[in-house]
């Protein structure tokens, strides 16, 4: 059964997020405070997270950022502000979904299954050992999920190292944003492709030398992006 810890300090909205989610069949821990909650998501096991932005003492970007160095877990945020720039932030600290209040809890149980689903099948499935991607300067181990740049390691979340291995595994292919979110995250009737290009920007960051010029990752304007070999 899987764990779920929800960090939401409305009483009401917390209560009603885990009886959703305990009668979908999953084991369900609330904490309200934000220093606590921090404690317990570094300190404890859980199978995915859903936190709340606005908490006292520790706020949700603080506790994602913190679990994000430690863990590579799933981490959903929710807010009722619906600011763009919270958004983004979110995504950039690693957290893997972003719901704006007000929201339906099955809205919320379906994220849950989906994000579970593919971190399971990410976790389960049987990568060809070695398995080497190398591209001018650019290494990608798919087996031990590491990356490097000219010989310098470089930190990846879970769905950025997904992302970029999916683009340089089909070079000179052009995607959507649509189909990169529909391959990537596994959720073609919920969530917002502008995860897509949140996650674009941060590998670009990590492993071009020029992010106006990039040699790897190219926009092709009004349809998508390519992997450039």
């Amino acid at each position: 059964m899987s764990k779920i810890f929800i960090v939401e300090d409305e009483g009401a909205i917390a209560d009603l997020e885990k009886d959703y989610l305990e009668l979908s069949g999953f084991e369900v821990e609330v904490e309200n405070d934000g220093n606590m909650g921090l404690q317990k998501a570094l300190e404890e096991d859980f199978d995915l997270l859903i936190l709340d932005l606005m908490l006292p003492g520790v706020d949700g970007f603080e506790i994602c950022r913190r679990v994000r160095d430690e863990k590579d877990v799933p981490i959903i945020m929710v807010s009722a502000k619906k600011d763009d720039i919270d958004k983004i932030r979110g995504l950039g600290l690693g957290a893997d979904d972003y719901m704006t209040k007000p929201f339906s809890p099955s809205e919320l149980v379906a994220r849950v299954k989906a994000h579970l689903a593919r971190y399971e099948r990410l976790i389960g499935s049987h990568v060809e050992e070695n398995k080497l991607i190398e591209i001018r300067g650019l290494k990608i181990d798919t087996t031990a999920r590491r990356v490097w740049v000219n010989g310098k390691e470089k930190a990846f979340t879970t769905k950025e190292f997904d992302l970029l291995t999916f683009l340089a595994s089909h070079p000179n292919h052009v995607y959507t944003k649509d189909e990169l979110f529909s391959e990537i995250w596994d959720m073609e009737s919920i969530g917002d492709i502008a995860t897509v290009t949140v996650h674009i920007k941060k590998i670009r960051e990590k492993i071009e030398y020029d992010t106006s010029k990039p040699q790897y990752i190219e926009t092709i304007w009004g349809v998508g992006y390519r992997f450039k070999v």
